[in-house]
């Protein structure tokens, strides 16, 4: 018998967020016998969990504070088209986030965030294979990564980067190939592709799909899933947490989830959380191809992904840091689309569609945030950056584990939202 059947865990939990994070944390809870409700301020899938590319790499959950990432930061200042976009802003906090990411961008807080991240990367997919074991009706298709590049030289950077990855404790199994190698396996690249690298051991997924999939589960389960709730606090009582949203309307429980992605610090600063969580952006589309892709492709110097999606081709990319909430940036598509367009043949770039802006959330520090707040009952979870799907589903299951037991699992210590 469970934890929670027993009476020595929480029997009901509030979680906020209908993405993969809190979706995930909801169905894990009701595996231990918790009565669960999901709020959302739009709906199941509204964030960062929509039109992702659908990777679920753990072979490429690559750290984003390296060093070099502050040299592209002043590049992206002057130039508009570079995958990583600071806008000039008079904005304060932006600016202070900024200088916190920068300084933690050195060679050993690098190494801090793979080490931290091994355990969840180790076990993120037998988390998805728990969800489609236990009723989450999607698929999920393992299938390699490659990484296009113009010539060998290109590839030999992040042919280092693996080295310093698989050097940190992490598992990132690959093969170079040749161009003719690579052509061969990908016929939709053009003559451009003079170099790969292909990653073994990794997966896709429709986001939306796999998501709304999660919903119906948690739902068919017996929970209740509740969308255009916008919370404007969290408050603790004895042996209950209140949520109350900007209509004054509220829920209470034993427990609340605090999963609501780059939104997340607009409550969890007023919880104890002191680390920032800003939205690091990223747009997506839909283009035909000639021939169907069959697996999903990296371009490491442009930084765009591309999936097989509904017949089609999904690609994204950049990292853009504006409000979660501004609208999208048609130039932000268009310099996707001319930095990709070379690599390809057989692409209807003029006819894209389900053209998306998402907002990741990204933490100062390169470490996400899971585990309780200062708040009595009250539990965070969210900044994976560009890996939260990835990792989404087993955050989900070590944070459920830590609430209904009281227990902090080991793998969630380099995460403490308090620290």
């Amino acid at each position: 018998m469970n934890e929670a059947a027993r009476g020595a865990g929480p029997r009901s939990a509030v979680v906020v967020g209908a993405g993969i994070v809190g979706l995930s944390t909801a169905w894990f809870l009701q595996e231990h016998g918790v009565r669960v409700t999901v709020l959302d301020r739009k709906g199941v899938a509204a964030g960062a969990s929509c039109g992702n590319a659908g990777w679920l790499s753990p072979g490429l959950a690559i750290p984003l504070n390296e060093p070099g990432v502050r040299r592209a930061g002043l590049a992206s200042l002057l130039q508009r088209d570079a995958p990583l976009h600071v806008p000039r802003t008079a904005d304060p906090a932006l600016w202070s986030f900024l200088l916190r990411f920068a300084a933690h961008c050195t060679w050993p807080a690098w190494r801090r965030v793979v080490s931290a991240g091994v355990a969840l990367n180790d076990d993120c997919l037998d988390a998805f294979d728990t969800l489609t074991r236990g009723g989450v009706v999607a698929e999920t298709v393992e299938a390699p990564v490659t990484a296009v590049f113009g010539s060998a030289g290109e590839a030999a950077t992040l042919l280092a980067e693996l080295r310093r990855f698989t050097a940190a404790g992490a598992r990132a199994d690959h093969t170079s190939l040749t161009a003719s190698e690579v052509r061969a396996r990908l016929p939709q690249l053009s003559e451009r592709a003079g170099a790969g690298i292909q990653l073994s051991g990794q997966r896709h997924v429709d986001p939306a799909r796999f998501v709304r999939a999660l919903a119906d589960s948690v739902r068919h389960r017996g929970g209740t899933i509740r969308a255009g709730f916008d919370v404007r606090s969290i408050r603790h009582h004895r042996h209950a947490v209140t949520v109350v949203s900007r209509d004054n309307v509220s829920f209470s429980a034993n427990v609340a989830v605090l999963a609501t992605g780059a939104w997340i610090s607009r409550l969890a600063g007023k919880l104890g959380v002191r680390v920032p969580v800003r939205a690091g952006r990223g747009y997506s589309f839909t283009v035909p191809t000639e021939t169907p892709l069959r697996q999903p492709v990296y371009l490491p110097t442009v930084r765009v992904a591309c999936t097989p999606y509904r017949d089609a081709m999904r690609v994204a990319g950049t990292m853009e840091f504006r409000g979660p909430d501004d609208p999208p940036d048609e130039r932000r598509v268009q310099a996707i689309v001319r930095s990709a367009a070379p690599f390809f043949a057989g692409v209807r770039w003029d006819e894209r569609s389900d053209t998306w802006v998402g907002p990741r959330p990204v933490t100062s520090d390169g470490l996400p945030v899971i585990g309780a707040t200062a708040e009595p009952g009250v539990f965070v979870a969210g900044g994976h950056g560009m890996w939260g799907f990835t990792q989404g589903p087993v955050t989900g299951k070590l944070l459920a584990e830590r609430i209904v037991t009281g227990k902090q699992p080991e793998a969630l210590r380099p995460f403490d939202p308090l620290r």
